[in-house]
This record gives C-alpha cells, structure tokens and sequence, in this order.
C-alpha cells in the first residue's frame, strides 16, 4: 500500500471526501489529486493531512535490528 492508498483509506475510513481533506489542508482539489496522482507528498503536507484527518503521522528508521528510530527521537523494537 502507496502514501496515496493510505491517504484514501483514511478518508474513506471518516466518510470525508477527498474534495473535503483538500479544503481542510488550504489547498484546490485538483493540487490534493495531482499530488496523491504523482505520490509527491511531503513530510509537511503529510503532517498537514494527519492533523486534517485527526491521526499521526510518523517517519522511521528501521534499524537491522529491528529498532525503530522515530524523527521525534524515539527508540522503540
């Protein structure tokens, strides 16, 4: 499953459009489609999308033993 799969279940999962998550992020419909389209979300605008949709992202290291180093400095396994 794609950053963009995942956007859309969400949305589907809270019955909120994409139309809908594109105007709670401050941006047109057509920028919203472009960008889960060509997968060019970034780490701002998938934050932006998180707090939308009321959920957190995250970004992680996978270290090969199984650590995971979160970007807010957290150590789990």
């Amino acid at each position: 499953m794609n950053t963009s799969d995942i956007v859309k279940k969400l949305c589907e999962d809270q019955n909120i459009s994409l139309a809908e998550l594109a105007r709670r992020t401050g941006q047109s419909r057509q920028n919203l489609y472009k960008k889960l389209r060509n997968e060019t979300l970034g780490t701002e605008e998938l934050n932006r999308i998180a707090d939308a949709l009321g959920v957190k992202f995250e970004q992680a290291f996978i270290l090969s033993s199984g650590e995971k180093l979160t970007m807010e400095g957290e150590r789990t396994k």
